[in-house]
């Protein structure tokens, strides 16, 4: 007999968190996610989404043990900002057993009703400012950081159950012998005609890192408001989110384009921390991940060119172009062998051309759904 059960209690939620290690225990491109990020990320007393949103958290249970997870989600900045009554689902994650998957889905469009909204989009883990999408196109590699990861057959469950595909997210996979060098060339003569206009690139002053999120969050709430899906970041979340990221931050690998002073455009990689956290044991750092995270940090030969993005009037300048230029330029410093451009829409015909013209291979997609309620 299948159970759906909300989480209430601390046991609930550690075996919502952990349940994805057993399940995907002989699955060698499974990371871990570490717990004391996920823990924080579903604590409403330190992620600032809860603030001005709510989820709920669900465990399907099979003759008393966990075969299924699933959380409904109302984000009330989703549905001010679009004018939209959409309710989301994430942290989907089920055994390959449809009726479970079922009933977890019907568990969410119940409590989606109840909340009077319309339609269900997802996975999201909070909105697609944090991870989202579901993987329906390369399964052969791991998944690099801060994307998500999920069986084969559970897309399947989700045309099933009637979902429609709502958008498709492409992640790009780049390798240095094959990249065009044409744009690192042409990035002097680039610069150059950008300087005589008063725009010029450098790294982040991570000596003066409060004030240079201040620029990059008014660039990503400014360069990304017409994209499908965004809504924009509260103070508090985008602090959030700096904080974790300035933990692995390279600064030579974040970049602020400014029109004499004033910052106009912003590309930040992060190393793949997913080479390192996929070893460590249902990512846990005691007693022996935080050694194989410190250690292993220095082997990291991969990363994730994870936002790219110029505001509307300064587009098609060669900014973006001067942004890829630099990033193959640097990981060739560091001895980094290959990079992900995750993720870009499929509708965003600038940016994959952009990719296809540097020889970018479109490696993986990722899938957003959405079913009318």
């Amino acid at each position: 007999m299948i159970t759906i059960s909300k989480v209430t209690s601390k046991k609930d939620k550690h075996e919502f968190i952990d349940f994805p290690h057993e399940l995907y225990k002989n699955d060698p491109n499974y990371v871990p996610e570490l717990y004391i990020a996920q823990n924080d990320l579903l604590d409403p007393k330190k992620h600032p989404f809860f603030k001005h949103s709510k989820l709920d958290m669900f465990l399907a249970k099979k003759d008393g043990k966990v075969v299924g997870r699933i959380a409904a989600i109302r984000n009330n900045n989703h549905i001010s900002y679009t004018e939209s009554n959409d309710g989301f689902f994430g942290f989907f994650d089920v055994i390959n057993d449809y009726k479970v998957a079922e009933k977890l889905l019907d568990t969410v469009k119940e409590w989606v009703k109840a909340e009077g909204l319309k339609a269900i989009i997802g996975p999201v883990n909070f909105s697609t400012n944090e991870t989202c999408g579901m993987l329906i196109e390369g399964f052969d590699t791991p998944p690099v950081v801060m994307m998500t990861y999920n069986q084969e057959y559970t897309p399947k469950f989700m045309d099933k159950y009637g979902f429609r595909k709502k958008m498709d997210l492409i992640a790009y996979n780049l390798i240095d012998t094959e990249l065009s060098q044409r744009t690192v060339e042409m990035m002097g003569k680039l610069e150059v005609r950008l300087k005589s206009k008063g725009i010029t690139i450098r790294t982040a002053n991570m000596k003066n890192f409060k004030s240079e999120i201040e620029k990059i969050k008014e660039i990503y709430n400014t360069a990304w408001e017409k994209n499908w899906g965004f809504v924009p970041m509260t103070d508090d979340e985008f602090n959030f989110m700096a904080k974790d990221m300035k933990m692995i931050l390279d600064p030579d690998f974040c970049y602020i384009a400014e029109h004499n002073g004033k910052a106009v455009g912003f590309s930040l990689s992060i190393p793949d921390m997913n080479q390192v956290f996929i070893k460590v044991k249902k990512g846990r750092l005691l007693p022996t991940g935080l050694f194989k995270i410190l250690f292993g940090k220095k082997k990291i030969n991969k990363i994730r060119i994870i936002t790219l993005g110029v505001i509307e009037e300064y587009r098609k300048m060669g900014i973006e172009s001067c942004f890829y230029a630099r990033n193959l330029i640097t990981t060739k410093q560091k001895h980094i062998t290959t990079a992900e451009a995750s993720w870009i829409l499929e509708t965003n015909e600038m940016m994959n051309r952009a990719m296809i013209n540097i020889n970018a291979r479109p490696y993986k997609k990722y899938r957003m759904y959405e079913i009318d309620l």
